[in-house]
């Protein structure tokens, strides 16, 4: 598995916070809402089982595809691993940090004002909509991680990753031109407004539009943009 830009350090109003909790005997989940206003790297193989450091690796790797920023905290709550993505969404919220320590202290300040509880072998969903908003939480109780690191994504859903133009190409067959007009599809813009700013005709860019149609098996642009925002989980 590849990950990117992964990175580690030695530890050295109303808001809503939702919590599911697992009954391993049923093998069920119960969500219950509450509503108000170290991964080290000397850590030896009798510590971590190797199973439990696939299902970590297999869950930041799954974070890592979906662009979504993650962050590794030891059992003292400190940042000890993190990714490229955790840190850009940061910085959108005025946090700019590039150490396991300033990125520990941006994760406290990030939460201030929202009661949460990482867990020991959870992964918790901090859920950002836009600078200054209180975030929402969600802590997955079932997640496996290694005996005393908790797993936090930062999801920005102002932030949107795109899919992968190879990906898209060897799925459809798509020809550069076509690939380059499902990405800008993907990312919000009009055909009218891709025609002006590519300095293309109408016609251009709705042949090409058709074509993109044929070759997904899609009828309509919403159809389309739905499509593409399935596949942007893809490698």
């Amino acid at each position: 598995m590849t990950f990117i830009d992964r990175h580690t350090e030695a530890a050295s109003g109303r808001y809503i916070v939702m919590r599911t909790k697992y009954d391993r005997e049923a093998n069920a989940r119960r969500p219950s809402y509450t509503y108000s206003s170290d991964r080290t790297s000397n850590r030896s193989d009798a510590e971590v089982g190797e199973p439990k450091v696939r299902s970590l690796e297999s869950i930041t790797g799954m974070l890592d595809r979906i662009g979504c920023g993650y962050l590794i905290l030891n059992r003292e709550r400190k940042v000890v691993e993190w990714n490229a993505a955790a840190q850009t969404t940061l910085e959108r919220q005025g946090e700019a940090a590039e150490t396991a320590g300033e990125l520990s202290a941006a994760l406290r300040r990030l939460i201030a004002n929202v009661p949460a509880n990482f867990v020991p072998g959870s992964l918790s969903w901090v859920v950002i909509r836009s600078a200054g908003d209180r975030p929402v939480i969600l802590n997955e109780t079932g997640a496996i991680a290694p005996d005393g690191t908790s797993i936090v994504a930062l999801l920005d859903r102002e932030s949107r990753s795109g899919p992968n133009p190879q990906t898209l190409q060897k799925m459809f067959g798509l020809t550069g031109a076509e690939t380059n007009l499902a990405l800008r599809l993907a990312q919000g813009d009009a055909p009218l407004e891709i025609a002006r700013s590519w300095r293309l005709s109408r016609t251009t860019i709705r042949s090409q539009l058709a074509s993109l149609f044929a070759k997904t098996e899609t009828k309509r642009q919403a159809e389309l943009v739905a499509l593409l925002g399935r596949i942007s989980v893809l490698p």
